[in-house]
């Protein structure tokens, strides 16, 4: 009976060597494996959707902003331009002897520059003297003649009177003593124009020393001793003045905005030279004609206070400004602001996202401040100049691809 018992309940034990046994331990392991993977899959699909399909979005800066940005109606680029120049030349072709200035150097107006040779001047001077000389002669002997005529009318005269001499000898004396009178006044007028050459000729030697017409700045490199100057050449001066003191900017304004724009309105002037210096400004006159080309008005602005290390030709910057600004504006640092909508919450945090280079994004944390117009003072995030996305999407996360909307 017990036998019988062991037997039956062998019987029912499961052969795992039979072939549906294996079947079923692969068809198990498979499943298995199928369900890590959809796990594994289900966990990383954010990232591979942010790797695969890039998030479109649009990107702003962190910029810095000025007082003085606040009042701004119109910003023109231009040039820092003299207003009073001289291209100093000689007044005839010579060769410079000495030139006493060099670039850099400043000059009063009649401060001598330059001179040039005069060895021909003086001799041709000298020429002229002799002339005067002689033409002086010739009248005291004109004179002196003339002089012995008269003393002859006056006796010969005499003796026609009395009867003792003939009338005619008496009318051809006093017409030679016209004749003499004639020739003196030749001579004297001769005298009159050797010294009139001799002045011309002395006035050409005193050009030939080369002064300043104004007061300035050397801004050129002057010629050298031994070169020919020469009065038509207009592309080689001599030496080239600036005054400084006449410095002003001159912008391209958009035809569109000049109504933004009156003489004596305030402005403030930025120099690429010093990008952390501004200077205040006044707009002191509009251009008669506009540029047809570029559709712009060039505008002049005069620096209010001292223009120290202001140079001819530095690139400048002006902001046309709706009220003048005061010196605890003009001085005060720049504010790091930001587009509002770049600053979103993320959990307890407020936090912006900067683009990387690659064009993946991570989070910066941020603290901010008051709001200026459309934008939002930081006082703790990524630095101005750094890119980050406008608006995020509540989708994004650190480590996701971007592209720019439109691209």
């Amino acid at each position: 009976m017990t036998d019988h018992l062991s037997a039956d309940l062998a019987s029912l034990r499961i052969d795992r060597t039979a072939p549906g046994g294996g079947r079923a331990k692969r068809v198990l392991l498979t499943l298995g494996v199928l369900a890590a993977v959809a796990t594994g899959a289900w966990a990383a699909y954010p990232r591979l959707k942010g790797e695969v399909f890039k998030t479109e979005v649009t990107t702003t800066a962190v910029t810095l902003l000025s007082p003085v940005q606040s009042s701004v109606e119109v910003t023109a680029t231009g040039y820092i331009v003299p207003q009073i120049t001289s291209k100093v030349g000689p007044h005839d072709t010579g060769r410079l002897a000495r030139v006493l200035v060099k670039e850099g150097d400043t000059v009063k107006a009649g401060q001598v520059l330059a001179e040039m040779e005069t060895l021909d001047q003086r001799s041709a001077i000298a020429g002229a003297t002799s002339r005067v000389a002689v033409a002086r002669a010739r009248v005291e002997t004109a004179r002196a003649t003339l002089a012995e005529t008269k003393v002859k009318v006056a006796r010969e005269g005499a003796l026609v009177e009395h009867g003792a001499e003939s009338k005619s000898v008496i009318d051809d004396l006093v017409a030679q003593q016209t004749s003499l009178e004639e020739q003196v006044k030749a001579a004297e007028a001769e005298v009159a124009a050797s010294e009139a050459e001799r002045a011309t000729l002395g006035v050409s030697l005193q050009q030939r020393t080369v002064v300043s017409p104004i007061d300035g700045t050397v801004v050129s490199k002057p010629m050298k001793p031994g070169e020919i100057a020469s009065p038509n050449d207009q592309t080689a001066a001599i030496v080239e003045l600036a005054d400084f003191r006449s410095l002003l900017a001159e912008v391209d304004v958009p035809e569109n905005r000049l109504a933004s724009i009156k003489v004596g309105g305030p402005a403030d002037i930025l120099l690429d030279a010093y990008p952390d210096r501004h200077y205040r400004g006044e707009v002191v006159e509009l251009g008669k004609r506009v540029d047809r080309s570029k559709a712009t008005l060039v505008v002049k602005v005069k620096f209010v206070e001292p223009m120290d290390g202001v140079l001819p030709e530095m690139s400048a910057r002006v902001s046309f400004l709706s009220a003048a600004v005061s010196d605890e504006a003009l001085k005060a640092p720049p504010k790091k602001v930001v587009a509002a909508d770049a600053v979103v919450d993320r959990g307890a945090s407020k936090v912006v996202f900067v683009v990387g280079d690659d064009g993946t994004v991570r989070s910066v944390q941020v603290t901010v401040g008051g709001v200026a117009g459309s934008s939002v003072e930081l006082l703790s995030g990524p630095p101005s100049g750094a890119h980050v996305v406008a608006a995020p999407p509540p989708e994004l996360s650190d480590g996701m691809k971007i592209k720019e909307k439109g691209n």
